[in-house]
């Protein structure tokens, strides 16, 4: 173990290694936004798996050995067969002495196009002045998400090789380009693998999502799960003219389903849904009250006028620790712009609870049909009713007081000068679930972007500070967990 004036030595080289080359780290940054590695589109496909050749090449360029994993093909909603990107399975150092740490990371991005709103061209990384002059942003699809994080993460091994510095860590790699559609064939890929590849790993690290402040550095140790549903009725076209005012309309039965669902102050309706949700403890009410939000801030990044919680705790509570559910859409009614006067035949709602821990996939789905079907039959309707979930993701938690998450707080107070925010995230990620699930071990989210970094927004960024103390804080994070192990 290394005594603490070698360690701050060490740091320093580190450090100065990375500020000489932030401007090479960003002409790296605006080479991989440019490829429009845009996974849901089906005619950018060729992009994406361009986006895995280029990433394996860099990987390759430190002494990584990369096995890329074909994964076969699938069929796109609109029937097309399409070619699967290869996932980067890369491994680089294996001391039987060193703790060795995965990192999984995504290079494909969601979609965007200039004319959706965005300042500057999307596939072009843009440097401007942020409303502090001294922040300078680095604008771009795939910026924050995950492009910037995952360059962030190399570029700190890059320091260790660069600087000739005993490599404290071994390394293992899984990166693919298939996260916006759905993660297609990873779930079976990491199965297949956790025999094996993961068989010598110890500790997981992704780098997603952001922070809650657009100052202070936060850890991730959760995320909601996310059940969605669509709700049907039916009949044939009719004309109002003829038909309206003595039938019982689809839309009509369905516009009552969905206002069923959740009241004005946003408590779900359905009964039994918040069952199964943990007690608040008081050790997550002091994580609560300790953490460092500010309801102005956060309702100036989203662009709202008013929230439905008035206080910092009220907000978070809601966020992290209740259910919540949002309607999204509803298809098959007229939508275009003037006016049809047809009564639509069939129309589906949509929607989507997010689960907290402890909350049951099955128990929430039988909740909903339940509840709908009782709503439905006091409407006496002829029309026929159709519930459906396809698609559910389970929440995930890890342990705070796990010494990923210990040697990530101590790296943070060092290169930030600051104990981080511990939070979770309301949005679902599954695939921190996925690995915890399939191989055991213990997993952690170390995000590096600011609450204000629009992921999956337009004018998408990561400050330029950001990119180049995140990859400061994974440097000192390789220090620290070897010190811990």
């Amino acid at each position: 173990v290394m005594s603490s004036s070698c360690s701050s030595a060490l740091e320093m080289e580190i450090f100065q290694y990375i500020d000489e080359h932030q401007s090479d780290f960003i002409k790296d940054l605006k080479e991989w936004v440019a490829v429009e590695s845009d996974s849901v589109q089906p005619h950018l496909r060729k992009e994406a798996i361009r986006m895995m050749a280029l990433a394996a090449d860099r990987l390759t360029a430190l002494g990584t050995t990369v096995n890329l994993v074909n994964l076969g093909s699938h069929q796109s909603p609109d029937g097309q067969v399409l070619p699967l990107p290869s996932v980067i399975l890369g491994e680089l150092g294996k001391d039987p002495q060193n703790p060795t740490v995965c990192f999984y990371g995504h290079v494909d991005v969601q979609p965007a196009k200039k004319e959706d709103g965005w300042n500057t061209d999307p596939y072009t990384l843009t440097e401007i002045n942020g409303v502090h002059l001294f922040i300078r942003n680095l604008y771009g699809r795939g910026a924050i998400d995950n492009k910037g994080p995952a360059l962030a993460w190399i570029n700190a091994v890059e320091t260790f090789r660069a600087l000739k510095l005993s490599m404290t860590v071994n390394f293992k790699f899984v990166i693919e380009g298939m996260e916006e559609a759905g993660s297609l064939g990873l779930e079976k890929l990491l199965e297949e693998e956790n025999q094996s590849f993961f068989s010598d790993v110890d500790y997981i690290v992704i780098s997603d999502k952001l922070w809650l402040s657009n100052k202070k550095p936060a850890l991730t140790y959760g995320s909601q799960g996310n059940a969605c549903f669509f709700v049907e009725c039916g009949s044939k076209d009719l004309y109002s003219g003829t038909f309206g005012g003595i039938i019982h309309e689809p839309l009509l039965d369905l516009i009552a389903l969905l206002d069923g669902l959740v009241d004005c102050t946003g408590h779900i309706q359905i009964p039994g849904i918040y069952d199964s949700v943990a007690a608040l403890t008081e050790e997550e009410r002091k994580l609560y009250e300790s953490i460092e939000f500010d309801p102005e801030e956060h309702r100036n990044n989203c662009g709202v006028k008013k929230f439905l919680y008035g206080t910092k705790e009220e907000i978070l509570l809601h966020l992290w620790h209740y259910p919540s559910l949002s309607i999204h859409g509803i298809e098959g009614a007229f939508h275009e712009p003037g006016i049809k006067t047809v009564i639509p035949a069939k129309v589906i709602g949509k929607f989507s609870i997010h689960q907290v821990p402890h909350m049951d996939l099955l128990v929430v789905k039988q909740q909903v049909v339940e509840h709908l079907e009782g709503v439905f039959s006091k409407r006496n309707s002829p029309n026929k009713l159709k519930v459906s979930m396809p698609l559910g993701a389970k929440p995930w938690l890890a342990d705070v007081n796990d010494l990923l998450y210990k040697a990530a707080r101590g790296a943070i107070k060092t290169v930030f000068g600051e104990d981080p925010d511990f939070i979770r995230d309301g949005s679902t990620i599954p695939v921190a679930r996925m690995f915890q699930t399939i191989t055991q071990k213990s997993v952690m989210m170390l995000p590096i972007g600011a609450a204000d970094d629009g992921e999956h927004s337009q004018n998408e960024k990561i400050s330029r500070h950001n990119y180049i103390e995140g990859a400061k804080l994974f440097a000192v994070f390789f220090l620290e967990i070897s010190k811990l192990h």
